[in-house]
């Protein structure tokens, strides 16, 4: 079998999988994924990433049917979205915040490059557990980290994860309520005491 890809862009960090029999060729059309531009006043309104994920999962739609939020320093705003929920999604999201907006379908091919808000930083940890790493990269204390875990508040690459011992690896996105989202940019190896090397990048 083959497994194939999409985003909507070679940007996107959110992506639809699709397997297939070997002799069978993917096109982008195949991921079903729409691609809408968000227009709203930005001239007087500026839209957060946070504003439109709340406005989409207020609107009852779980968070796999939905792809990457994406906004550029020139106020364009867009989302990509599951084609078979498109409509219902068109027709419900008319505010963002107290923002009147409209949805306009555009093609894939015009997604944007999005501005990069991730502040990357290194910092040594003797383990990769998930409650030693958050407690790093957040500068919390593990016995905060740890309720926030159990309580299903931290999700790592947008799946609930209720495991403090849980492992990380490169490439990981990190997801705290309340707390913004982190990402695992790379292991950069041991150092003299044996701790790891970890660069990693945050935003709220």
């Amino acid at each position: 079998m083959s497994l194939s890809f999409s985003g909507g862009s070679r940007y996107a960090e959110r992506c639809r999988l699709r397997l297939t029999p070997p002799y069978l060729e993917t096109s982008d059309e195949d991921f079903n994924l729409t691609l809408f531009s968000i227009d709203y006043p930005s001239k007087f309104v500026t839209l957060q990433h946070r504003d439109i994920l709340g406005s989409i999962m207020n609107i009852g739609i779980k968070r796999e049917k939905f792809g990457d939020i994406s906004l550029n320093d020139n106020g364009v705003a867009q989302i990509i979205i599951a084609s078979e929920i498109s409509d219902y999604v068109e027709m419900n999201v008319q505010t963002i915040g107290k923002a009147p907006v409209h949805l306009n379908r555009i093609p894939i091919s015009e997604h944007i490059i999005p501005k990069d808000e991730w502040i990357e930083d290194v910092t040594t940890t003797s383990s990769m557990r998930l409650d030693v790493i958050m407690a790093k990269i957040y500068k919390l204390s593990r016995s905060k980290v740890s309720p926030y875990i159990e309580k299903g508040l931290v999700k790592v690459n947008w799946k609930t994860v209720d495991r403090t011992d849980f492992t990380l690896e490169a490439g990981d996105y990190i997801s705290v309520r309340g707390y913004g989202r982190a990402k695992i940019i790379a292991i950069e190896g041991l150092t003299k005491k044996e701790k790891y090397r970890l660069r990693f990048g945050k935003k709220q």
